[in-house]
């Protein structure tokens, strides 16, 4: 680079080179990486169907055999209803000290 042009020109390369990398790290970061969804609005809605109906009183297999979730899914929700039920219960006992 002798000139300011040459420079100047080399700058503008650069800069169009970086948006197209930019938008490609984008699309590498959106992208689908597949496995287990994370708790979304439809997880949280049939997570909350089973809370539900495990409070009222039903097994797990009387909830399974409703053919809404699958038994693996069940225990896996009540295994995270369980650990929710233990956070809240030590917050409480750390609340009336």
């Amino acid at each position: 680079m002798e000139t300011l042009e040459e420079a100047l020109q080399c700058i503008k390369t650069l800069k169009i080179e970086n948006e197209r990398l930019r938008a490609e790290l984008d699309m590498y970061k959106n992208r689908n990486t597949g496995g287990r969804k994370k708790h979304d609005k439809a997880w949280m809605a049939s997570y909350q169907k089973f809370a539900d109906r495990y409070e009222q009183g039903m097994t797990i297999m009387e909830i399974v055999d409703q053919g809404e979730i699958s038994r693996r899914t069940a225990y896996r929700y009540k295994a995270y209803y369980e650990e929710l039920n233990k956070r809240k219960s030590s917050v409480e006992k750390l609340d009336d000290k």
